[in-house]
């Protein structure tokens, strides 16, 4: 990545910019679901705000800097104020996920409007808001992966806990980190997730495709 500025500064910057944005509403949608469900532990630790500041880890930044990937700080909830834990801990572990989709979605058709225009302004955007939709597609694939800490792992041991006990779930607690890694680098190395993200935004283009 900062290989990238210096080469490309102008489209490494609206990347990075696309992916503060993608994580700040992601974890944002996480400390609003919670709070609607009846815990407000993310509200009072000052996590349900749209501000970047409050949501960045220093450390996730850093690499999103270094090597184009970080993370944010986790929204801080507790599942005994749930109103029923079980179903509720899955619509908040879904809930930044669904609000990346939703982004992306929701940013395609400015997307088709603005490539349609050929001033120089128009091309910024376009370029920004290309990087946004697919950085918001990439962020919400991601977390589906079933690895702790991801928000797929929350969702797989709601649902598989009764039937397979709390010993494998207790395993990828302690060592999700470095199955994570691996993860990683199998999907840098296959390309499994650009594929994956260029298959959804074309889908997403396609949908709006009458603005073309």
């Amino acid at each position: 990545m900062i290989r990238d500025f210096i080469d490309n500064p102008i489209n490494a910057a609206l990347y990075f910019l696309a992916f503060v944005v993608a994580l700040t509403f992601h974890e944002c949608s996480h400390a609003l679901a919670a709070y609607k469900l009846g815990d407000p532990t993310a509200r009072n630790m000052g996590r349900l705000t749209l501000n970047p500041l409050k949501h960045l880890d220093l450390m996730g930044t850093l690499l999103l800097l270094l090597v184009g990937f970080g993370w944010a700080k986790p929204v801080p909830v507790n599942p005994r104020n749930y109103r029923n834990p079980k179903r509720d801990d899955i619509i908040v572990s879904l809930a930044g996920i669904t609000s990346n989709i939703l982004l992306a979605f929701l940013a395609t058709p400015i997307y088709m409007l603005t490539i349609k225009h050929g001033s120089n302004i128009a091309l910024v955007v376009s370029w920004f808001i290309c990087a946004f939709i697919q950085t918001n597609i990439v962020l919400a694939l991601f977390n589906l992966i079933p690895i702790s800490p991801l928000d797929g792992s929350h969702v797989l041991e709601d649902l598989l806990l009764p039937v397979c006990g709390p010993k494998p779930f207790l395993w990828l607690r302690q060592y999700g980190r470095y199955l994570l890694i691996v993860v990683l680098i199998a999907l840098n190395y296959t390309g499994v997730l650009g594929t994956a993200s260029g298959w959804a935004f074309n889908a997403f283009c396609r949908v709006f495709s009458f603005l073309d």
